[in-house]
């Protein structure tokens, strides 16, 4: 049976360009995010079957269910990568960013998260791949939320692979944590990459079974600099 892998998120950006790697390696792929005519188009171009349906994780009972439908709709599910996500620049606390930013980046990455886990414990194997930020690690005063969602996102999957650690179901998460990707959701270019260039780097981390991943390699550098540096030159860095 062809393997089969869903990608939440797939209309644009890294989630687009991680459904075409997936595809052009034999996956057959659901492709799920709010604009059902995109992903049509998207889905049209694949040299795989794919599967498309219309979500949005902030609501997250019927995205919950839409997600297990096409579960239920598709040959196999082996894989899920969850790249929903947005951001803002928000110095001024605006509260509809900030909200959003939550609803998406963390109640509904969570619960497609959950919702993929009950799969792939029923199933006794999978692979759940979450696409989290270098942002993960500081604070910013200029998008507050947006890196605090991340951090949730990161530390969560973590959780979810120590949870893990001690069932017998062979479940595989991997935590991606790009720099910067050419996407509308950039917001520096230091270290840019393209979401090809990202999407080929996340697809071998699937096939090598990564814990972690940073997008590309390089940041991995950046993010240990960070950790190392005292509060005070931080404030002064992301004020």
């Amino acid at each position: 049976m062809t393997d089969g892998a869903i990608v939440v998120g797939a209309s644009s950006g890294i989630g687009e360009a991680v459904a075409r790697e997936l595809a052009a390696e034999g996956y057959e792929v659901g492709l799920t995010a709010r604009r059902t005519e995109r992903l049509t188009e998207i889905g049209a171009a694949l040299p795989t079957n794919a599967y498309v349906a219309t979500m949005d994780v902030t609501d997250v009972d019927d995205a919950r269910e839409g997600f297990d439908e096409l579960v239920d709709a598709m040959p196999s599910v082996d894989l899920v990568v969850l790249s929903a996500g947005v951001g803002h620049l928000n110095r001024d606390l605006e509260w509809e960013p900030e909200r959003e930013t939550i609803d998406v980046n963390v109640r509904g990455v969570t619960a497609i998260a959950t919702a993929a886990m009950a799969h792939f414990d029923d199933r006794g194997a999978g692979h759940l791949v979450g696409i989290s930020s270098v942002a993960a690690v500081f604070g910013n005063g200029g998008a507050p939320a947006y890196n605090a969602s991340k951090a949730f996102v990161s530390t969560y999957l973590e959780g979810l692979r120590y949870r893990q650690a001690g069932r017998e179901g062979d479940v595989t998460i991997t935590t991606v944590e790009p720099g910067f990707v050419d996407t509308e959701m950039a917001m520096g270019e230091f270290w840019m990459c393209s979401p090809e260039t990202a999407a080929r780097q996340i697809r071998r981390a699937i096939d090598r079974e990564r814990d972690h991943v940073y997008v590309t390699r390089r940041w991995r550098l950046v993010a240990w600099v960070l950790n190392a540096l005292p509060e005070r030159i931080l404030q002064r860095l992301f004020t």
